[in-house]
């Protein structure tokens, strides 16, 4: 959420929701308890006090977690931070969400672990949701359809916003901050790749369904026009 335009539409719908007598609920925290491993479980629950600490301060009246676990963890940030029982007060009339600032690209780079990530995460959750389960933890992290979705369209956008040679309209280049060049090559190379980073996938939701899981992310990927929700085609696949 600290990218410029996350926070601008987070902020904006607090001012919205307290003009009107709303509730401005937050976001979910991902991150899910890590057993076994207690300073990354400690990484995990610093990741969530930070992200609530910036939506209880922001101005918003709840917020909602991953894993019951973590429960008591945002409730401690709102108890100690909104003593009242909402913020409706917080008008946040200094927020002046423009056009431009609601559609600002992200910063940064595109990683070769984010691509892949987002590869994992569309075939992982797709094969799941095939199988009928519609919550699956990934990494930590409790991927839904909503984040699957982010995954499938930034990959669809990376690809589809460049000519053949991989390059953008304006003509600077697409490529992942090692300097490989952001085409079809390389998303046929990573889909190839997966099941032998998945290793063996007898234990994974929907473990079945993989292949399957595959070969709709390719004809999502490939699609000249993108289509509105990746579960949308896959309901016909439903047994």
């Amino acid at each position: 959420m600290t990218q410029p335009f996350l926070k601008a539409y987070s902020e904006l719908l607090i001012r919205t929701c307290h003009r009107r007598g709303a509730h401005a609920m937050g976001g979910m925290a991902a991150q899910i308890p890590i057993a076994g491993d207690e300073a990354a479980n400690e990484q995990a629950l610093a990741r969530v006090r930070a992200d609530k600490l910036r939506e209880v301060t922001a101005g918003h009246d709840g917020t909602w977690v991953a894993h019951p676990a973590l429960i008591p963890v945002a409730r401690e940030i709102f108890d100690a931070h909104m003593p009242t029982p909402n913020q409706h007060h917080v008008l946040r009339e200094d927020v002046q969400a423009s056009r431009d600032a609601l559609i600002r690209p992200s910063e940064g780079t595109i990683t070769r672990a984010g691509f892949e990530n987002n590869v994992e995460v569309c075939v992982r959750y797709m094969a799941a949701w095939l199988d009928g389960n519609g919550c699956v933890p990934i990494h930590w992290l409790m991927e839904d359809a909503a984040t699957a979705e982010i995954a499938r369209a930034q990959l669809w956008q990376w690809l589809h916003h460049s000519d053949p040679r991989g390059r953008h309209a304006d003509g600077s280049p697409v490529h992942l901050a090692d300097g490989t060049v952001i085409d079809f090559g390389l998303f046929e190379r990573t889909l190839a790749a997966l099941p032998g980073r998945l290793g063996d996938t007898a234990t994974l939701p929907g473990a079945s369904r993989i292949p399957e899981a595959i070969a709709l992310l390719d004809e999502l990927t490939r699609a000249c026009q993108l289509v509105e929700f990746l579960t949308l085609p896959a309901y016909a696949r439903i047994d």
